[in-house]
């Protein structure tokens, strides 16, 4: 393997870097008039050639610092001819529409994808996400490993961007906001991401500092965009983790297209490497399709559905964690009976309409319908043993009990249900007025939803129930004196909310591309409002209302060194969404306000060649001032509010991402961060919040074996120092700031490729229908590190101390994976 690109990595960091190439790129994806992709479209300049694949992309390198001449043709369509000038190192992106009509020429001013430059976009490649291995392989393993975005749990694909917790990120498919399961407490019960990663044409992710007209989430936006086959296709994955199957199909007049995923998941593998012996049979499965139809030259309609089931049975029978320092090494064994039986089902249907008014206005409408039916039940009993180790060397019992701190048992027991209807419509209009674009929506969502939440936990030690420390005991001078109060349980929740929610949003903006001087600016300003009301059978909130500005600066200076700055910023706000308007005690706070966040994001792109390959660095610098913050806890992947916007915080810190052609022909990244994010409840002063990382380091790495580059070879390395590590139940979280131990996971795939459509000819006739067809063996955490989620908290019944026992997640595990496409 190429390991000398791995070394070549880290003194980048200490190094500068010069370069004396000649010559430029240009990208882009090519097009029809029914804004379809277009496959084997040549494309030249001067002797180089390529061709555009089945997505329509392109990639092309170009002479610099002297006029191109860049021709596109097809064997069915008319040919386009441009001609542009580019510095040496600069990349373009240019999409041109091809016709059967008229054929384009001339000279044509090329703007490096614009939109995505200002805002601070990061585009992934789909066929990456396809490829890098990881325990939940899919677009959340991606960004994972991009600076900011943090996550301590491979069996989750939910994530933490730059301070904000799991609530605070948006995400979209084809314009179309995307929700989640309410009640999911673990990330062993989510089996799927909405996403699926086989229908997937293009990933935008920004980690702050976003435009307007995305919506009212504190954090980042996921933007996604399914791809409109062009002919028919089929791909295929199995492995020991579950399969997907995914077909396109076009109609004979091109006016229909669709593209259907089934997947199924089975987390046994992952789950029964835990230390935790289980009987574990659990059944994640969905249908997904997008059905487009193209009505005219000027109107197009999409359908996108989605129903997905996860069935979680879950039998724990013993447990035993080993924790503490080596002079004083520690065991909690515990032994249960009962189990939980969980079920998540969600309904999720849009349609979307695009109407070209003429060349300069296009008006978009979206209709969408979400439901989702939860249910999770349980009744666990266990029984535990704290003690100490006997750890002196010789010793007879070396390696057992010595002394047993705490003895006693837990009874969790929960009966929650919750049905949930989301309906949306929005209006979206797009204007090419003089030199600037506007771009304008409405938006309208109702909420209702069904909710009733009974949990309860009993806590017994050495025979006797432990009452929550919450409660005021009068003349307690046991064990002098009996104890004749009630019995209360350690911890119980128990509510029924029935409420709904109205909500009116929109947005409006302005863009424009201008010159200072000999260097290109762009700007973007805008601002977007939210008005929303609860009501319920108890509870009745009067209207609220936020107004959100947002703006966005970029300058690409006239230098030798291609380089381009931003600053954005502005104020964001997120209303309570169900999950953030109900407290620990399971009741709805209609009153509950919005969180507030005021950003600042100043970036650079740095791009630039290194071995004779493009490279780039994105560096960014951000702070975050909170206010009307609703602090919270997590517990795996469960997050409970206090509903009482009772703190302010703030989050501050700098990303540094370098990616690249670290081995030729292929893209890699290694990715710096540093967070500190804290929060004053209360004004009883600053706290780290349970999302401060502080350190954060990752390596996507792809190579190839060089005399077999049939052999490739993919990993997926991340470094996290701990995050705080919780605190009891009732307990004071300014007394509990202990961290968890850091995390540290590499995930690596070999793949051994039969057959590659961008190899030429295939010899076997057996299989000449395929594209693709390779066989892969993933190895999971590597390295075998003992990462943990969360803590346990065991009280010790003499000392009264608690301990904290870690959780932690999945050993070594190997997996066989098939791929296949036709």
């Amino acid at each position: 393997m190429n390991t000398n690109y791995l070394v070549s990595i880290f003194f980048f960091f200490t190094i500068c870097l010069t370069t004396s190439a000649q010559t430029a790129r240009i990208r882009g994806v090519i097009l029809n008039k029914n804004n379809q992709p277009v496959e084997n479209v040549n494309i030249s300049c001067l002797n180089v050639t390529t061709r555009s694949n089945s997505t329509g992309f392109y990639d092309l390198k170009i002479p610099a610092n002297q006029k191109a001449t860049i021709i596109f043709t097809h064997i069915s369509l008319k040919k386009i001819t441009i001609s542009l000038i580019l510095s040496t190192n600069e990349q373009r992106e240019f999409n041109p529409v091809m016709s059967d009509r008229e054929e384009q020429m001339g000279e044509v001013i090329v703007f490096a994808n614009t939109r995505k430059l200002i805002q601070g976009v990061t585009t992934i490649e789909p066929e990456l996400i396809r490829k890098i291995p990881g325990a939940n392989a899919g677009i959340e393993n991606i960004l994972k490993s991009l600076p900011g975005v943090n996550s301590n749990n491979e069996l989750s694909t939910q994530y933490a961007v730059r301070g904000g917790n799991y609530d605070e990120n948006l995400v979209y498919v084809n314009e179309i906001e995307i929700y989640r399961p309410f009640l999911i407490r673990s990330g062993q019960q989510e089996g799927l991401s909405f996403t699926n990663t086989d229908l997937v044409q293009n990933v935008d992710f920004s980690a702050g500092g976003f435009q307007a007209k995305f919506g009212d989430k504190l954090s980042s936006v996921l933007d996604i965009t399914y791809r409109k086959p062009i002919k028919f296709g089929a791909s295929l994955e199995a492995s020991f983790l579950g399969g997907s199957v995914a077909v396109d199909a076009v109609s004979k007049d091109k006016k229909w297209s669709a593209i259907t995923g089934i997947r199924y998941r089975n987390n046994s593998l992952l789950v029964n490497s835990q230390e935790t012996q289980t009987n574990f049979t659990p059944s994640f499965a969905d249908i997904q399709t997008n059905i487009n139809y193209q009505s005219s030259a000027k109107w197009q309609w999409s359908f996108l559905g989605n129903i997905s089931q996860n069935k979680y049975q879950y039998q724990p029978l013993a447990r035993q964690t080993n924790f503490g320092t080596i002079d004083s090494p520690m065991v909690l064994t515990v032994f249960y009976e009962g189990q939980e039986r969980d079920n998540y089902e969600t309904y999720f249907g849009a349609i979307k309409t695009t109407f070209n008014v003429n060349d300069s206005f296009t008006v978009k409408f979206i209709g969408s319908i979400f439901q989702t039916l939860e249910q999770e039940y349980f009744d666990i009993f266990a029984q535990y043993r704290l003690g100490e180790v006997d750890a002196s060397i010789g010793s007879q019992t070396y390696g057992e009990v010595s002394y047993t701190k705490g003895i006693g048992s837990q009874l969790n027991h929960a009966r929650n249900d919750l049905d949930a209807l989301i309906v949306n419509t929005e209006v979206k209009g797009f204007h090419d007025w003089k030199e600037s674009q506007l771009e304008w929506g409405i938006k309208y969502t109702r909420e209702s939803i069904r909710d009733r939440v009974i949990e309860w936990e009993v806590i017994d030690s050495a025979g006797f129930s432990v009452n929550p420390p919450i409660l005021n005991f009068v003349n307690n001078d046991q064990p002098y004196s009996p104890y004749v109060g009630p019995l209360i349980p350690y911890q119980n929740v128990r509510a029924t909310n029935f409420n709904t929610i109205d909500r009116f949003s929109g947005y409006g903006q302005w863009s424009l591309k201008s010159l200072i001087g000999s260097s290109e600016v762009w700007y973007n300003a805008g601002i977007r409002a939210h008005n929303w009301e609860i009501q319920g059978a108890s509870t009745t909130a009067k209207s609220q209302t936020t107004l959100s500005p947002r703006f966005q600066f970029a300058i690409k200076p006239n230098w030798n060194s291609d380089m381009l700055f931003r600053f954005s910023g502005g104020l964001y706000h997120q209303p309570p969404f169900y999950r953030e308007l109900r407290d620990a005690a399971g009741i709805v706070q209609p009153n509950t306000k919005a969180q507030q966040s005021m950003h600042f994001v100043v970036s650079n792109d740095f791009s630039f060649k290194m071995w004779t390959r493009p490279f780039k660095l994105v560096s960014e610098l951000y702070y975050k001032s909170l206010t009307d913050v609703n602090t919270y806890t997590i517990d795996n992947v469960r997050l409970r509010y206090a509903a009482n916007n009772s703190a302010t915080a703030f989050a501050q810190g700098i990303d540094l991402r370098l990616n690249g052609e670290f081995v030729p022909g292929t893209e890699s990244w290694v990715s710096f961060g540093y967070l500190k994010t804290e929060e004053n409840s209360n004004g009883k002063g600053f706290i780290a919040r349970p999302t401060d990382q502080r350190l954060k380091f990752a390596l996507l790495f792809q190579d190839y074996m060089p005399n077999i580059p049939s052999i490739k070879l993919y990993l997926n390395l991340v470094y996290n120092t701990g995050l705080p590590g919780g605190s009891p139940s009732y307990a004071d979280p300014y007394l509990y700031q202990n961290r968890l131990n850091d995390y540290r996971r590499a995930d690596v795939g070999f793949s051994k490729v039969f057959i590659d459509n961008t190899s030429g000819e295939i010899k076997n006739k057996l299989f000449k229908n395929f594209k693709e067809l390779a066989l892969g063996l993933e190895i999971f955490n590597l390295f075998n590190n003992q990462n943990a989620i969360t803590n346990t908290w065991v009280r010790d019944v003499y000392s009264k101390n608690q301990f904290a026992i870690p959780n932690y997640m999945t050993t070594r595990v190997f997996n066989i994976k098939l791929t296949a496409k036709l």
